[in-house]
């Protein structure tokens, strides 16, 4: 069972970390423009008529009054000051910049987006980041990214504030546009399709950023991701006995792919696991497939259905 042989091996052999996807790219990298959206909206010099004119797509349904109030709002005004202090501008340019150029790479026919930055007062600080495609905008919530245990965060949980720091906000930027680029089979839901999917999105950051530490790709700390690779095997072994690789049970989502403090094996390690280990074991099974079939261009595997991919990989973890 796993409760008694899932344990996490602090001094786990490190695996072959060696990535594929870092090339040289040899043509010049995207130039960025960031915008911050927040740093004139709180500007009181700057009326709401030339705000609202420069960026008319801002108001929504928000009425001049409300716009004027919050305007003003210290509070608002302080959260603002403090998430983007934490942002360094220069350095997120530089990143966004190398992210869109590997994409490009790759997917000759995406353009680089014009990013804005803003403060949401929180309200979306829990899903900051998101594409306008009709425009090719990419928003990036500044409050999102104020550091885990940040005063701000107080009555949030704790999985979720772990991935709310300046660090995380090139791998969640990838993962949206690799999102975008690739859309799940609706016809093929078995729990293998959808974690050999995850496993494209994760392939996908491999390819975006390959110098990018793993942990991050999955919104993990450092610890959880050893606990998933100290782990593989008996957590495979787990889906493997309990024939939950091809179940079409809707629940093995919210167990073992949904974001949540840990994994639920229903067994007494569940405390101790890492969250979506689903999604961690369908990246290793694409890792795999590129071992065994390493002239497979990126663009004919992200064509292939999960069990040709499973199939090719022939994935038996094992852990030395």
């Amino acid at each position: 069972m796993l409760s008694a042989v899932l344990i996490f091996v602090l001094n786990s052999c490190k695996k072959d970390s060696a990535n594929k996807w870092d090339i040289k790219i040899e043509n010049e990298f995207p130039n960025v423009k960031l915008t911050d959206i927040s740093k004139e909206f709180y500007d009181s010099t700057v009326s709401l008529e030339e705000f609202k004119k420069q960026y008319p797509w801002f108001q929504g349904s928000v009425t001049d009054a409300d716009y004027s109030a919050r305007r003003a709002d210290s509070a608002e005004i302080k959260i603002y000051k403090e998430a983007i202090a934490k942002i360094d501008q220069q350095k997120l340019k530089t990143e966004l910049s190398s992210l869109f150029a590997h994409i490009q790479y790759y997917f000759p026919d995406f353009k680089t987006p014009q990013v804005y930055l803003f403060s949401s007062d929180l309200q979306m600080a829990q899903d900051p980041i998101f594409l306008e495609p009709k425009n090719n905008y990419l928003f990036i919530d500044i409050t999102g990214f104020m550091g885990e245990n940040n005063p701000n965060y107080k009555g949030m949980d704790l999985y979720i504030q772990k991935s709310m720091n300046p660090q995380n906000i090139i791998p969640k930027v990838s993962d949206i546009i690799a999102n975008q680029l690739i859309r799940p089979d609706a016809k093929h839901q078995k729990f293998l399709d959808k974690i050999v999917f995850q496993g494209k999105i994760l392939t996908l950051q491999d390819v975006f950023l390959p110098q990018e530490p793993d942990y991050l790709k999955l919104n993990y700390t450092q610890k959880q991701y050893e606990w998933c690779e100290a782990n593989e095997e008996n957590i495979w072994n787990f889906f493997v006995e309990n024939n939950l690789v091809y179940s079409d049970d809707a629940r093995l989502e919210e167990r073992f792919m949904s974001k949540a403090p840990f994994s639920k094996f229903y067994t007494a390690i569940d405390n101790e696991s890492s969250p979506q280990v689903g999604n961690f074991e369908g990246w290793q099974i694409c890792r795999k497939f590129f071992k065994e079939k390493p002239n497979t261009t990126l663009q004919d595997f992200l064509k292939m259905d999960a069990q040709t991919i499973f199939n090719e990989a022939q994935y038996r973890p094992k852990v030395d």
